[in-house]
């Protein structure tokens, strides 16, 4: 920590998830980047203070950031797929007053802005309370949140069914919400599908209240949700900041003396030849599930680095299983698989699961880089990453918007 005290004090509160902690660390570290007496205080669990410093990061955090943690206060990130939307529900209940006790002891100075997981809504409550201004940070794409935020016309439309097990409603079109390319029920995000229903109410909460934010931050670039995002500014009140997926990548190509040991695993690959894996931190799959999917991976003999969580850690065959890693050095899958041409969709017709026979047809077919399909698909996927780094590089719109977040909270 710098011995000088900071005049601009950023808090941040991330969803509990690999999928959110990641791009709020991400964010952190731009932001300091841009402003180095900036102070940071980055709140977690113990548990997840746990995952973060359990090895060194390969870039180390700047001076000014700081962990903070609260007490374990919601189920254990190992196993919390059993039961997901109690383990949602204990982060809407139970983390608030120990995050107010925490904010209580903080010396000065008093925080000028917190910014927070879109999904942990009650941080909109803390900061009004506390005239403090809140920032909500949306770490899926801004097409998801845009469909979230136009719940009414697909309830309207009357395309929230309660089962998708005709597959001629499936098929029906969602072509009515603004700037959101035409989309088939089917497509719509997990929430809004069977089982995912179970979390809807508190996932449309989450979007309202937004409203009474100050800022809406999205890990997207301009650039390739343009429609949408023109089509989000002229509808929300809170200003809207669009911070490239939240990766500074000019960090990625930089070389540090700490490599941890799958960055050496990686290291010793042939290029493209590893397929990355990650459970998702929102919605998770089954035991069962899971199961076929590593029978799937391990059969079609392809490398791979999977992130689990801490279930079954260590060398698998051809491949190697982590509890966490830095995602910048290794995105809903219509916006992958159709508009942005880079992923291919697993076969799925009911609630059944996914036969691990599927998933290594899939796994061949996307890591095949001899096929005109695979040979099309990388190219889009390298003019894709392009168009971000752009976006991300110095007088980019990402950055743009990015420093004018910075002087806005920090007053200069």
């Amino acid at each position: 920590m710098a011995d000088t005290i900071p005049n601009c004090h950023v808090v941040a509160m991330p969803y509990p998830g690999r999928g959110h902690v990641n791009p709020m660390l991400n964010l952190c570290r731009l932001i300091l980047s841009s402003r180095p007496d900036i102070l940071v205080s980055f709140i977690v669990t113990e548990e997840w203070l746990g995952f973060l410093t359990a090895s060194p990061p390969p870039t180390p955090l700047p001076p000014n950031f700081r962990f903070l943690s609260i007490p374990n206060v919601i189920p254990s990130e190992i196993g919390r797929a059993k039961d997901f939307p109690g383990f949602y529900e204990a982060t809407l209940t139970k983390m608030e007053a120990p995050v107010e006790q925490l904010l209580d002891q903080l010396p000065p100075p008093t925080p000028r802005v917190i910014i927070y997981d879109t999904y942990l809504s009650w941080v909109v409550a803390v900061g009004n309370r506390r005239n403090i201004p809140v920032a909500s940070l949306y770490t899926m794409s801004a097409t998801v949140f845009s469909i979230f935020h136009h719940f009414d016309l697909i309830f309207q439309n009357r395309h929230l069914s309660p089962n998708l097990s005709d597959q001629q409603e499936k098929e029906q079109l969602v072509n009515y919400i603004p700037g959101v390319p035409s989309m088939r029920i089917v497509d719509l995000p997990t929430p809004f599908q069977n089982k995912g229903r179970e979390v809807l109410p508190r996932a449309l909460e989450a979007i309202n209240l937004v409203s009474k934010a100050q800022y809406l931050l999205f890990t997207s670039v301009y650039e390739l949700e343009s429609q949408v995002l023109d089509a989000l500014n002229t509808k929300t009140s809170p200003q809207n900041l669009l911070l490239g997926f939240a990766i500074p990548y000019f960090d990625v190509e930089t070389t540090t003396p700490i490599k941890p040991d799958y960055m050496k695993w990686l290291d010793a690959q042939a290029v493209g030849s590893v397929l990355y894996i990650s459970q998702g931190s929102f919605l998770s799959v089954s035991d069962a599930q899971l199961d076929e999917i590593i029978a799937g991976v391990r059969c079609t003999g392809i490398r791979f680095l999977w992130v689990g969580r801490g279930e079954h850690d260590g060398v698998e065959g051809n491949g190697i299983v982590v509890p966490w890693c830095d995602q910048l050095k290794v995105t809903n899958s219509k916006m992958i698989v159709e508009d942005w041409k880079m992923g291919l969709r697993v076969k799925k017709d009911d609630e059944s699961v996914v036969t691990r026979d599927e998933v290594a047809r899939i796994v061949l077919r996307l890591m095949d880089s001899e096929s005109e399909e695979g040979k099309e698909r990388r190219r889009r996927a390298k003019e894709v990453r392009d168009m971000c780094r752009r976006a991300c590089a110095v007088g980019g719109s990402s950055e743009t918007d990015l420093l004018a977040f910075v002087r806005d909270i920090s007053g200069c």
